[in-house]
This record gives C-alpha cells, sequence and structure tokens, in this order.
C-alpha cells in the first residue's frame, strides 16, 4: 500500500504543518515528506497543485485530500485507530476536542507575538496584556488536564494525542521565547520536548537554508 504523502512548510517557522508530522512521527507511521518553503518563488504554485485551499499542510491519501493541521489529525485518528489519538471516555474526549478548538481558532495576540522560529533562542521580557493572557490561559489548560486527566503518562491525556500535536508548536514558543512558565507547564514543555519526533524536527529546521525575515525578529 503506498503511504500517504504529508506536504508540509519550513520546519523553522510552519506551526501549522508541525501538528500532523509529529502526530504521523510519533506513532511511527510511514508517510512520504515534501517541504514547500513558504513565501518563495513558485510556492503558491506547487501548494494549489495538491489543494485549491492553497495552504499548508495538505495530506495526500490516495485519491482523499485533506487540508488544515486539525482536519488532518482527525482523518489519521479514523485511519490509523491504533494511535488512540483522541481519549477513550467520552466526557474526556469532549474536554480534549474543546481545547484543540479553542487552540485551533484563539489565541491571536500569542501568534503575532511569538511566531514559531524553531532555530531561534530569544531573551525573556515582559509581554503585551493581551499576549500575557493567552499565555496564562494556556498553561490553565495545560495544568488542568495534567491534574484532572494526565495520570498515565506526561502529556496532557497521560499519552501523547491529538492535544498535544495540536500544542506542540506552542511549546517551541514558549522556549523559543523563554516564557516564564508554572512547574507544571515547564515539565510539561521538557517532556515533549525530548520525544525523537520533536528533536527530528528541529534538526530538519537547522538544516533548512531559508530565512524569513519577518519571523527572524522580536516584536
Amino acid at each position: 500500500m503506498t503511504p500517504p504523502l504529508l506536504a508540509i512548510g519550513n520546519k523553522t517557522y510552519s506551526s501549522w504543518s508541525l501538528r500532523p508530522w509529529i502526530f504521523l512521527k510519533h506513532h511511527g507511521i510511514d508517510f512520504e515528506e515534501l517541504r514547500i518553503p513558504l513565501y518563495m518563488p513558485g510556492s503558491k504554485e506547487r501548494i494549489l497543485a495538491y489543494s485549491p485551499a492553497g495552504k499548508l499542510p495538505i495530506l495526500v491519501d490516495g485519491k482523499i485530500i485533506v487540508h488544515d493541521s486539525y482536519a488532518i489529525l482527525e482523518y489519521l485518528v479514523e485511519r490509523y485507530p491504533q494511535t488512540q489519538g483522541w481519549p477513550v471516555a467520552s466526557a474526556t474526549r469532549a474536554v480534549a476536542r474543546s481545547i484543540c478548538a479553542e487552540m485551533h481558532s484563539g489565541f491571536t495576540a500569542l501568534r503575532q507575538h511569538l511566531s514559531m522560529n524553531v532555530r531561534k533562542q530569544f531573551e525573556a521580557r515582559e509581554w503585551p496584556a493581551d499576549v500575557q493572557a493567552d499565555i496564562d490561559r494556556i498553561q490553565t489548560i495545560w495544568r488542568t488536564c495534567r491534574q484532572r486527566h494526565g495520570r498515565n503518562g506526561p502529556f496532557l491525556f497521560g499519552r501523547f494525542g491529538i492535544a498535544d500535536a495540536m500544542y506542540a508548536p506552542v511549546v517551541w514558543r514558549f522556549a523559543g521565547y523563554s516564557v516564564e512558565l508554572d512547574q507544571t507547564a515547564e515539565d510539561y514543555c521538557a517532556a515533549m520536548l525530548s520525544l525523537p519526533a520533536m528533536r527530528e524536527w528541529q534538526a530538519g529546521a537547522f538544516a533548512e537554508q531559508e530565512v524569513l525575515p519577518q519571523f527572524e525578529f522580536q516584536p
């Protein structure tokens, strides 16, 4: 059977691409990786050749094409049920879906001020109130999930799942911008950063040649 193809952007900058990539890698699912560097001549045309949405990531599995990181993760859980990407209990699964949706559509201030740059390490600083509110909310989510649902492992719901994949880019943001965190958040970030898949993603980022100035300076 031909493995699916996952088209992704730059590993240095593409937070959306990281989500399905790390889920596939962590669960040992074979796939073909196609890297399309963003904001380069011809990038848009190459992306459009796979999806009319014109955005990365894109999963191509035979005749099935799925775009959007959250939709791809949902598809992967159905395609590979052994991953157990969602918690088994329906009430817990509802919590997991809620915090994933919140991550997917929210935290605008955090995205604007802490763009993902896997190769950079910025000094700690004081953040604007709206950014700090996003940081605090994420720590509350992590702390609540770990305390209520994380007894069987180091991740948000114990074992690694979709929720962890959705928040993986935030881990890089917090680490790269030297964000001050509470102990639960620090421990969770450490567990995520120790994953072989996260280390492989970082190695891939450092191997890239592209530099996008808009993501190279701390606002």
